[in-house]
């Protein structure tokens, strides 16, 4: 009886051995082909779930269903214009084909290698047959000014193809080069650009100058203004005191023109008052005419030497 056991269950071992060499089980982001000694049998196994194949003797490679990521090196490249540029690009990809895939590539790692031939060679077509302002720019819009200094750096030249169209032209020609080697590439796109060292150098140099200029044109308005604030200034204290003067002059006519008639009044009335008036007439006249240091000498006919006497 043991010996039946242990046959038994030899033979159930081995019956599970190949049945597990018999099949092979595909999930939903699995595709296959099954080769034999090293050349595909049959078609491409696509669909998921339990599928079969002879044990030992032939064999499952398998390739991913899913979208595939290909990330470029970045390159120095120079543009149309003659600017060079440092260009990084992505992209994603599919195996549409799993037996063509096989075939021509074997595996995924020489399918990146491929597309690096293939997509690095159409970007440095693409951008050596346009311009900068082509690989950077997607429309001709109309920028948005909020700055009136701002009006004239702001003028972008028109351009003829635009990014996005660059970006499905290179798409486009690396797909007709892929098309039999069992995948499709989906996107393509410019990750980044910027200008070599060097250039980059020359363009901030550039910017600093043009930001110069625009403060040292801010500058120059300030003074001018400064100027002209300082003109309106004094042209309107000028004003205010001439008319000031003209004020005070009126005032001090109509004063003298009221101390006159009052005097006249007054030496009109009596001839006391008329001497008292050309006392006092007299008087003021002597203390505008003298001080300490000053000497006179007087005839006895003078009308304040007559003034003098009688005081006496």
């Amino acid at each position: 009886m043991k010996l039946k056991h242990i046959i038994l269950l030899v033979s159930l071992v081995v019956i599970l051995i190949l049945s597990l060499s018999t099949m092979f089980i595909l999930d939903e982001t699995q595709q296959a082909i099954v080769t034999q000694f090293g050349k595909p049998v049959g078609g491409a196994r696509t669909e998921p779930g339990l599928n079969y194949k002879m044990p030992f003797i032939q064999k499952v490679q398998y390739f991913d269903k899913r979208y595939l990521k290909w990330d470029g090196d970045p390159n120095q490249v120079p543009t149309q214009d003659k600017k060079f540029i440092h260009v990084d690009t992505y992209a994603r990809w599919q195996i549409t084909d799993p037996l063509q895939f096989f075939i021509r590539l074997r595996d995924e790692r020489s399918g990146q290698s491929r597309l690096d031939d293939i997509l690095d060679g159409e970007t440095r077509n693409a951008i050596a047959s346009h311009e900068l302002l082509d690989l950077v720019r997607s429309t001709n819009r109309i920028p948005e000014v909020y700055e009136d200094y701002l009006q004239e750096l702001e003028v972008l030249e028109d351009i003829t193809v635009g990014r996005e169209k660059i970006e499905a032209m290179i798409l486009q020609r690396a797909n007709e080069k892929t098309a039999d080697l069992g995948i499709v590439i989906l996107d393509f796109r410019f990750k980044r650009m910027n200008y070599v060292a060097e250039v980059r150098e020359r363009v901030y140099d550039r910017m600093i100058s043009e930001r110069n200029r625009i403060a040292d044109q801010f500058r120059s308005e300030g003074q001018g203004e400064a100027r002209k604030i300082e003109g309106d200034k004094e042209r309107d204290l000028a004003q205010i005191q001439s008319e000031a003067v003209k004020e005070a002059e009126m005032i001090r006519g109509r004063a003298d023109a009221k101390a006159t008639e009052v005097y006249a009044s007054v030496y009109n009335r009596s001839a006391m008052s008329r001497d008292l008036y050309s006392f006092i007439r007299a008087m003021e006249s002597l203390e505008k005419s003298l001080d300490k240091q000053t000497s006179i000498i007087l005839t006895t006919d003078n009308e304040l030497f007559k003034y003098l006497k009688e005081t006496r």
